[in-house]
């Protein structure tokens, strides 16, 4: 490979690429003219502009797709059509909206083999069945694109190359939106849900944003309103959904900073990596882990280890006297504070050593950017990715370093009481396990995120003393807590309230 042209023309381009990712977009986007108030009509794009199998059928394609047999999916009538109206040229009538399109994209399967090989491990695997899927498309396709050929005067296999149609592939992939079309005989059985809206889909991503987008019955039009306001002359985003990184990159190829849906993921041979190699029950440890669904999706998140990472460790660590009591381990409750404390320490190193592969990835990956010219824009946006979890990481350590410390809780009644809630007060001073609420603030928190020291807040019990774990998952992403939300706690039993604890 070439190598660069200096270090400023590096930086430049660097600096126009991370734009583009940090938008979650091409560089281009929709600004609104006016204020735009929560519920108020972002976009109304008739029927007749969104491009659905509808359209194919009543296109040239049509008769095609009609009489081929088996029948060929959705997704495939859409891809044709696209590359098809492409190759039209100025004969297109869909031409304003193909030229606006990206002409390239930074999904996985269209990533060089040695970029995709610095992805996580997670994320690398999915790619290689994408790149894989896409593949077979293609190879399936082609007798199909074949019967085709009476509609060109050239080759269809100029026409319909692997690129053409991977270009179709991603541009439906990234771009389309849900609306449920009838079934028709002359497609397969997959869901015929896809639909290509022009101008709509110039609107960026952001995780923050919420909307509602649905397909109007009434007024045959594909609505979207906002949710929160939007100030003149700032771009209008939308959300596409509450996705961590590595699923934006994969089904959308791009990075969103400071994403709170982020997360990095533990795998399996990770999360026994620092267990004892002597656990003659760590088989059967796993094996209970896998049947009740707390094997996947281990992560730890910017509130630190999840719920469900925390609890696999649990049960992981439990000592061979203690391995009775693994479904209550599962349920939330506390089996003694040596295995509370084990796990904990077992996070940290796992945490730790996803910190220091971490960083050796992005050592790795600022080398090759001043090696691979060529791959610079790929290899950026990598970068961005291993950057957002290492800060996710590091948040985790530092929380996890506060989870050692055991927290002295005040429960206060009167009001809170009456409500069935108990609000629960640091007695120390400043920051808590949260990392940033001072001891005069409260949290409701459900029973199942807390892992408490020799007692358990459960059907109606009350503890003083406990530590916290578990911030995570519902407390900071679900239940929007952060923000003023929060879960009910159990009502106070009759004893209780007597005993004014």
């Amino acid at each position: 490979m070439k190598k660069g042209g200096g270090r400023t023309s590096r930086i430049r381009r660097r600096k126009l690429f991370r734009c583009s990712v940090s938008r979650g977009g091409t560089g281009r986007g929709l600004m609104s003219k006016t204020s735009l108030r929560e519920g108020q009509m972002i976009i109304s794009l008739p029927e007749s502009c969104l491009i659905t199998t509808d359209t194919v059928i009543r296109s040239y394609l049509g008769t095609y797709i009609a009489k081929w047999q088996p029948p060929p999916s959705p997704l495939l009538a859409l891809c044709t059509f696209l590359v098809s109206e492409k190759h039209a040229g100025d004969q297109s009538l869909w031409k304003p909206y193909l030229e606006i399109l990206p002409q390239a994209y930074t999904c996985p399967v269209c990533l060089e083999p040695e970029v995709v090989n610095l992805f996580p491990k997670p994320l690398k695997a999915k790619a290689e069945e994408q790149r894989a899927r896409v593949q077979e498309f293609f190879s399936s396709s082609r007798d199909f694109f074949s019967s085709l050929q009476p509609l060109f005067s050239e080759a269809v296999e100029s026409i319909f190359s692997y690129r053409a149609l991977l270009w179709a592939w991603c541009t439906v992939n990234t771009r389309a939106v849900y609306v449920k079309h009838r079934q028709r005989q002359c497609f397969s059985t997959e869901p015929n849900t896809y639909a290509l809206a022009p101008y709509l889909d110039l609107l960026n991503h952001s995780p923050e944003v919420q909307v509602k987008g649905a397909f109007n019955e009434e007024t045959r039009c594909y609505e979207i309103r906002t949710a929160s306001n939007c100030r003149k002359h700032e771009e209008v985003f939308i959300c596409y959904g509450p996705h961590d990184n590595q699923r934006l990159l994969l089904e959308y190829g791009f990075v969103s900073i400071h994403n709170p849906h982020a997360c990095v993921y533990v795998s399996e041979d990770i999360l026994v990596k620092y267990l004892p190699t002597t656990d003659k029950q760590m088989n059967k440890k796993i094996s209970i882990l896998k049947d009740h669904d707390f094997i996947e999706n281990l992560t730890f998140g910017w509130d630190g280890p999840s719920w469900r990472l925390l609890t696999a460790l649990k049960l992981l660590c439990l000592e061979a006297e203690e391995f009775t009591c693994w479904k209550k381990v599962l349920l939330g409750e506390v089996i003694s504070d040596t295995n509370e404390k084990t796990s904990l320490v077992i996070a940290q190193k796992i945490c730790q050593y996803f910190i220091e592969e971490t960083n050796a990835m992005l050592r790795k990956i600022s080398h090759m950017k001043d090696e691979e010219v060529t791959l610079l824009n790929q290899l950026t946006l990598v970068e961005t990715l291993w950057t957002e979890e290492l800060k996710i990481l590091q948040a985790s350590a530092e929380i996890l370093n506060s989870l050692q410390t055991p927290f002295r809780v005040l429960v206060r009644v009167g009001l809170a009481q009456q409500q069935g809630q108990a609000l629960l007060f640091p007695a120390a001073t400043g920051k808590d396990a949260l990392g940033g609420r001072s001891a005069g603030q409260h949290h409701s928190l459900p029973s199942s995120l807390l892992c408490l020291q020799g007692h358990l807040w459960k059907s109606g019990e009350c503890v003083s003393v406990f530590k916290m774990q578990g911030l995570c998952e519902a407390f900071g992403r679900a239940s929007g807590s952060t923000r003023g939300g929060g879960f009910a706690w159990p009502a106070l039993s009759q004893s209780q309230k007597q005993s004014g604890v």
